[in-house]
């Protein structure tokens, strides 16, 4: 290995802070929510209108990539994040959540015209989480944001989907990626994938060492009748793709190299919060420390089990 690299990973997403709250399903139905989909809410005043209607359980530094970043350092790798924040007080939460992880947080944050990017949370008695985000200044991360020596000096770069939702990230991502190593990418949510379609098949084809959706994110990404579409296309692209499919556990497909494993039985789940990050976070670990494929979706699979047996999506 290079020994100018000394960061394992380095991960590029929005940060946000998770606020977490419990309603019930009429509450998602009178707010013309899609269950387990994440809305994007533009207007700073519709956002504080809709928490103020609600019981907080919980607020936690969150943003997808972020999430796996924390569990890749709880792992013991070392690691860093670029995201942005303004100087107020969630800010100030935020910086410190990520500190106390021993993530390398890359970012001076000062006041913003914009306050730091929000998530509600909304978890259903099923478990299932709705998202309403508010990205707020999380959204105007732009390339003068990242340092293309750190990238550099990373093994591996992790971005996330959401970030190809506004202007600037665009620029920030294309410029980390052509100093990048390696990048992985995670497609991040179904209206994601729906949104920016034609860029995200260019970049999975063409500029990703590793992509991490679910079933749905891929099938959607190329109009799949169904599953075995989804492994004809991977076994074409000779690239790896890291594929959850909930209870039917999870595949990686590597050209003709596909490996399957299930799910854990019994367990307590009280929140499907962070799943895919903290799966993104094991298999991640297992690739960077050249583990096999099968320990690789085995770490994924212990990570997520773990996360979805308390509330948040942090362990």
């Amino acid at each position: 290995m290079d020994k100018n690299v000394n960061m394992k990973i380095l991960g590029i997403g929005n940060a946000i802070v998770d606020v977490i709250c419990k309603v019930d399903e009429t509450f998602i139905q009178k707010n013309k929510l899609k269950k387990g989909t994440m809305k994007l809410i533009f207007d700073e005043k519709e956002f504080q209108s809709m928490l103020s209607n609600l019981k907080i359980e919980k607020t936690i530094s969150g943003g997808s990539v972020a999430n796996s970043i924390v569990g890749l350092s709880q792992l013991g790798n070392k690691v860093g994040f670029i995201g942005k924040v303004s100087d107020d007080e969630l800010g100030g939460k935020y910086d410190d959540g990520l500190k106390s992880e021993n993530v390398e947080y890359i970012y001076k944050k000062k006041k913003e015209e914009l306050p730091t990017g929000t998530c509600l949370i909304l978890v259903t008695p099923d478990s299932e989480r709705t998202m309403c985000t508010y990205l707020g200044t999380a959204g105007k991360i732009n390339e003068n944001d990242v340092d293309e020596n750190i990238v550099l000096n990373s093994e591996m770069i992790f971005l996330e989907g959401y970030l190809w939702d506004e202007g600037d990230p665009k620029k920030a991502f294309e410029k980390a990626i052509k100093s990048a190593n390696k990048v992985a990418m995670s497609l991040s949510d179904q209206f994601c994938v729906d949104r920016h379609k034609p860029h995200f098949l260019d970049l999975v084809k063409n500029k990703l060492d590793v992509t991490f959706a679910n079933e749905q994110e891929m099938m959607s990404l190329i109009d799949a009748k169904n599953f075995n579409d989804v492994i004809d296309f991977g076994k074409n692209l000779k690239k790896l793709i890291v594929i959850t499919r909930g209870n039917k556990g999870a595949i990686s497909i590597l050209g003709n190299k596909i490996t399957e494993n299930g799910v854990l039985e019994n367990l307590n789940i009280k929140d499907l919060t962070g799943a895919g990050d903290l799966f993104a976070a094991g298999y991640l670990h297992g690739y960077l420390n050249k583990l096999s494929d099968l320990e690789c979706l085995n770490k994924g699979r212990e990570m997520s089990s773990k996360v979805i047996q308390q509330i948040g999506a942090r362990l």
